[in-house]
C-alpha cells in the first residue's frame, strides 16, 4: 500500500512538472504582451492634458502679445520668452510621450512569433488585421510627431521674431501662415491616428472574445 501511494505521489508531481514545462497558450502569451503594451503607453496617456494645458496658456500668452503690439516691445520680449519657455516644456512632454510609443512597438513586436503557433483560423485572422491595424498606427503617430515637431520649431521662430524691434506685419502674417498650415496637418493626422486607435482596441477585444480569455474588456 505504502509503495501504491509513493508511485501515486511520483505520478502527480511529473504531471505538475509536465503541465509547467507546457507553459501559457501562444493566446495567453499575446494577451499579455498586449497589455504590457497598454501598460508602456501609460506616460504617453499622460502627457495629453499637460500638452493640452500648456497649448492654451501660450495662445493666451500670443493674443496678449498682438493686442499690446509692438509699441510696448518690452512687454511683448518678455511675454514672448515665458512663451518660449513653455515650448521647452511641450517639447519635453513630447519627448516622453515619444519614448512611450517607441517603448510599446518594441514590445508589439513580440507577438509575430506567438501568431505563428496560433492553429484557429478565425483567431488568427482576427489578429493579422490587428498587427497590421497597430502596425499602421505606429506609423500614424511618428507621421504625426514629426508635424508636431515641426509646428513647434516654427512657434519658436515666432517668439524669437517678435523679440525684433523691426520685424515687419508682413513678415509676421508670413510666420503665422505656416504656423496654421503646419498645426492644420497635426489635426488632421491626429484623427487619423484616433481613428487607428479605436480599430486596435475593438479588435483587441475581438481577439479576446474569440480566444476565451476571460478579461475584461481593454480600455
Amino acid at each position: 500500500m505504502k509503495k501504491l501511494m509513493n508511485v501515486s505521489i511520483l505520478t502527480t508531481l511529473l504531471l505538475v512538472i509536465l503541465v509547467g514545462c507546457l507553459g501559457p497558450s501562444p493566446e495567453e502569451t499575446i494577451y499579455q504582451k498586449l497589455e504590457k503594451v497598454v501598460s508602456l503607453e501609460e506616460s504617453f496617456q499622460e502627457q495629453q492634458e499637460p500638452l493640452l494645458a500648456l497649448e492654451k496658456e501660450e495662445n493666451e500668452l500670443f493674443n496678449q502679445i498682438m493686442d499690446l503690439g509692438m509699441k510696448e516691445f518690452d512687454q511683448v520680449v518678455s511675454l514672448s520668452n515665458q512663451a518660449l519657455e513653455m515650448i521647452d516644456e511641450r517639447e519635453e512632454k513630447m519627448q516622453v510621450e515619444n519614448e512611450s510609443i517607441m517603448a510599446s512597438k518594441e514590445e508589439f513586436k513580440g507577438i509575430t512569433l506567438e501568431m505563428e503557433k496560433i492553429e484557429d483560423e478565425d483567431t488568427l485572422e482576427i489578429l493579422e488585421n490587428l498587427q497590421t491595424t497597430m502596425e499602421n498606427r505606429y506609423d500614424s503617430y511618428e507621421t504625426l510627431y514629426n508635424h508636431y515637431s515641426t509646428s513647434i520649431k516654427l512657434d519658436k521662430e515666432l517668439y524669437e521674431m517678435l523679440q525684433n524691434e523691426e520685424l515687419t506685419m508682413e513678415e509676421l502674417e508670413e510666420q503665422i501662415s505656416k504656423i496654421n498650415d503646419s498645426y492644420e496637418k497635426v489635426m488632421n493626422e491626429n484623427e487619423i491616428f484616433n481613428g487607428y486607435t479605436e480599430e486596435y482596441n475593438q479588435l483587441k477585444t475581438d481577439f479576446y472574445q474569440i480566444a476565451g480569455l476571460n478579461v475584461k474588456e481593454a480600455e
